[in-house]
């Protein structure tokens, strides 16, 4: 909800942001490009009851082949940034084997991004592994980082002549829980334990990657997507909701940020020492969608015994994904802003197959952003998830993100309303009075 004072500025003028901030979308390899049979994702999806209705990726949204029509529809609708991920399973299939017609097509889409006007954004590991490295071990073997150093290695030099502006890895914490602790992800494990050797040695491999990436780029900008999620005590009087709800913040906020600020990861009760991490952060990049009220639970130990769900009686969107809460985002900018790098929001949006909320949602929570940035919070683009819906991991197909509607099958497109309203936002970089009028509440 927007404070009284700042909607009454809204409904005075417009909200007119930098002419050169970045307005996007942000897209992952294997939930678009189709037929990425060579990673853990794409196995996983065959074994039956891992992803709902059965569903598979599939073709996805044919990226591989024509993420261009894709590239012409977001420069049509004025968008001048786009962030995507390069897949690691496509570049190196097997272990000694590397594949330069991928690399030479990954040269080809980031090209054709520029060609439009689009500045790309990409991320070098978007919670896929290739086959052979799940197979022996993944994340938890000693020599991870190293190997995933190896492809940093042969991907960012060729790809350096379209893009300076890097993710190592995306929300990493949200991938180790949700493959080591609830394992609904692969490779379904459930320990927390082995979830803490797999980040830690992610954390290395982000730091390799960082290091790898300044010395042939120089001038690059370099950090990685971070998940952000708000969590505040159910009972704000209570000592045991408000506890449980800063261990939960603890572990998904700041785990992984503070170490590669620091090189210190303080997860109780797991501490662990990362000296060559630290100070590997050129920006912040915020991936934000929802928050969660948290109430202590002794039947929820897997989440620092507490149990979580939306504030009663608000908007929730489609599916359950989560409370629609746009001054989260500003919350979580403050969060960020104490690392004193500039801010990407490299992910923010909500499922909303038939559109009815999603137009409200981008403006409510672009003039979070403004706020933010009248106080000084140096934040440099907005990536609004998804251009185009795709299949959304353990939820396959059930939850639609796209600005652009897709049907998988026919891989027919139809552009929805609130795509119109963020061409309008991206081609004036401002919130014009009347859509705030319209849509603010």
């Amino acid at each position: 909800m927007i404070a009284f004072g700042l909607m009454q500025t809204h409904r005075m003028s417009e909200i007119r942001f930098p002419r050169a901030f970045r307005w996007g979308t942000a897209t992952s390899a294997h939930q678009v490009e189709g037929n990425n049979t060579h990673n853990d994702w794409w196995a996983w999806e065959q074994q039956p009851g891992r992803i709902v209705a059965g569903d598979r990726s599939g073709l996805a949204c044919d990226w591989w082949v024509h993420a261009e029509r894709d590239f012409d529809a977001a420069r049509d609708l004025h968008q001048n940034a786009h962030r995507l991920s390069v897949e690691w399973s496509r570049i190196q299939p097997e272990t000694g084997r590397w594949d330069g017609d991928a690399i030479d097509r990954y040269r080809e889409m980031l090209r054709g991004l520029r060609e439009r006007g689009i500045e790309p954004m990409v991320t070098l590991h978007h919670f896929t592994n290739p086959l052979w490295f799940a197979e022996r071990g993944g994340w938890e073997r000693d020599d991870a980082a190293g190997l995933f150093a190896r492809f940093v290695e042969r991907v960012v030099p060729a790809l350096i002549d379209f893009a300076d502006l890097w993710c190592t890895v995306n929300e990493p914490v949200g991938w180790a829980f949700s493959a080591y602790v609830s394992g609904v992800w692969p490779p379904g494990v459930r320990s927390a334990r082995r979830g803490m050797k797999a980040l830690t040695q992610m954390l290395r491999g982000h730091a390799a990657a960082y290091r790898i990436i300044h010395q042939v780029q120089p001038d690059a900008q370099v950090g990685f997507a971070n998940y952000f999620r708000l969590f505040d005590p159910a009972q704000a009087a209570s000592p045991l909701d408000r506890l449980v709800a800063a261990q939960q913040h603890r572990f998904v906020n700041m785990t992984f940020i503070d170490g590669a600020a620091t090189g210190r990861v303080r997860t109780l009760p797991w501490v662990v020492n990362l000296p060559e991490a630290a100070r590997t952060l050129d920006f912040v990049g915020v991936n934000y969608y929802t928050r969660d009220m948290v109430s202590f639970d002794l039947r929820n130990p897997k989440q620092f015994f507490g149990r979580n769900y939306p504030a009663p009686g608000a908007p929730v969107s489609d599916g359950g994904y989560g409370e629609i809460y746009p001054e989260g985002l500003y919350r979580v900018l403050r969060l960020a802003a104490q690392y004193g790098k500039p801010i990407f929001i490299t992910e923010n949006g909500l499922p909303d197959d038939d559109d009815d909320r999603r137009p409200a949602f981008i403006v409510d929570h672009l003039s979070q952003v403004w706020r933010a940035m009248q106080e000084g919070i140096p934040v440099r683009g907005y990536y609004h998830w998804s251009l185009v819906d795709n299949f959304e991991w353990a939820r396959g197909w059930s939850l639609k993100f796209g600005l652009i509607a897709l049907d998988p099958a026919t891989q027919t497109r139809t552009l929805r309303s609130s795509a119109s309203v963020y061409a309008e936002i991206c081609r004036d970089s401002a919130l014009n009075p009347r859509m705030l009028e319209r849509f603010t509440r």
